[in-house]
């Protein structure tokens, strides 16, 4: 069960990286031109929500943030999941 969760930690980390490099070059372009874009970029990185507030976060701050969300919601899937089998 820890494997799963360093996994699910592992793909938070790289979907913000991929974010992160994607808006890097024109950021305020591609949000203004491509909002569907940046619609599925705030699901997938939650910490992208901070930006409606006025709050900056840094590149690697993003990444340690949506790897750590990444974890709880792998915890969360796993716990069910876990629970799920022993209970069937």
């Amino acid at each position: 069960m820890k494997l799963r969760i360093a996994i699910w930690s592992g793909i938070g980390f790289l979907v913000a990286g991929f974010w992160s490099l994607y808006f890097l070059p024109t950021a305020a372009d591609i949000i203004a031109k491509q909002p569907a874009v940046w619609s599925i970029a705030r699901i997938t990185c939650p910490i992208a929500l901070a930006s409606r507030f006025g709050i900056g976060v840094s590149i690697y701050g993003a990444l340690i943030a949506n790897a750590i969300t990444y974890a709880l919601v792998g915890l969360l899937v796993e716990t069910l999941r876990h629970r799920a089998h022993t209970v069937a």
